[in-house]
């Protein structure tokens, strides 16, 4: 089964004395502490549908189950609605590969809803069964640090694709060339437009004042929104980098026909004097010049290497036949 038929899956952890179990949804509506818990859907929108906690307000509810999202973060009186995008756990097709995870985050209560596997929960998911997550601030600065750590490296391959691509200019195919720096240049336009609002994102939730958040939350949510920061700066630096190698394609296109067009020009020349004298010599009248001696083919061929070459000397007196 794959990513594009994942049926809806819920499943909820409760953190209470250092000891991490499985309860069932329902439980996670009536809880009330001490401790932390995680309730997770994955699959919405694949016809499957999802009620709400009704501890979620109408609002939050609507944009948890939304069919298009793009990262955010809204203060929602004593929580945080928060949307992130990142690296899909699956191969989807017809996707750009990212996956958006919508949180509803309280002190000791988040829900999350995805539609598609994110490859960063598993480690999300580890750290919690750890005893690492303990609030809903921890558990938001895990998951930016997670989907960023994945992330980067997707960006820095493509910076390498694209060193990889200016290191073929000389000898590669420009066509093929053309064919992967446009697609290196579409796959980087597409992780800008969510990376850098997930930066936005993060920076906007490290300034909410709630105590939930603590100064270790608030550190690990710049430390990541920094880094998303940077892989934003990549990518641009990847599309302006691919815009300029596609220009100098198309410049070596443009000499390429120029050469060739030179080089059929330079042939045309040189046979145009040649094709008038066989031509002329070639016409069946009476009275043409040395018919009948033995001599004359010879002589007919040795003149028109003489004009033929003449004809080139001259090109190379002119610097035509240069490059």
């Amino acid at each position: 089964m794959d990513a594009q038929t994942r049926p809806l899956t819920v499943q909820a952890l409760l953190v209470r004395d250092g000891l991490v179990s499985e309860i069932g949804p329902a439980e996670v509506a009536t809880f009330a502490g001490p401790g932390f818990v995680w309730l997770h859907a994955e699959g919405v929108g694949h016809g499957e549908t999802m009620d709400v906690p009704d501890y979620v307000p109408p609002l939050a509810a609507n944009a948890l189950v939304a069919s298009e999202t793009r990262p955010r973060c809204d203060e929602v009186d004593d929580a945080v609605l928060i949307n992130l995008r990142g690296t899909a756990a699956d191969l989807m097709q017809d996707s750009d590969g990212l996956v958006s995870i919508r949180v509803w985050v309280e002190g000791a209560r988040v829900t999350s809803v995805s539609r598609h596997r994110l490859a960063a929960l598993a480690k999300v998911e580890a750290l919690m069964r750890a005893g690492k997550i303990t609030d809903g601030g921890d558990f938001v600065a895990a998951l930016a640090q997670a989907i960023s750590t994945l992330l980067d490296p997707q960006v820095a391959d493509l910076g390498d694709e694209l060193d990889d691509c200016e290191g073929m200019l000389d000898g590669g195919n420009i066509y093929e060339l053309r064919r992967k720096i446009a697609a290196i240049r579409s796959q980087a336009i597409v992780l800008r437009r969510f990376v850098a609002p997930d930066r936005d994102a993060l920076v906007e939730m490290a300034q909410l004042p709630f105590e939930w958040i603590g100064k270790d939350d608030r550190m690990h949510l710049r430390e990541a929104a920094d880094q998303f920061a940077r892989m934003a700066e990549e990518l641009e630096s990847v599309r302006e980098r691919a815009a300029l190698l596609h220009e100098q394609l198309t410049d070596l296109r443009a000499e390429m026909i120029d050469q060739r067009s030179l080089a059929i020009a330079v042939t045309a020349f040189i046979f145009l004097p040649l094709t008038f004298v066989t031509g002329l010599l070639g016409m069946n009248v009476e009275g043409i010049p040395f018919a009948q001696a033995p001599w004359a083919f010879w002589g007919v061929v040795g003149f028109c290497a003489v004009i033929g070459l003449a004809v080139m000397a001259w090109f190379a007196r002119r610097h035509w036949l240069d490059g």
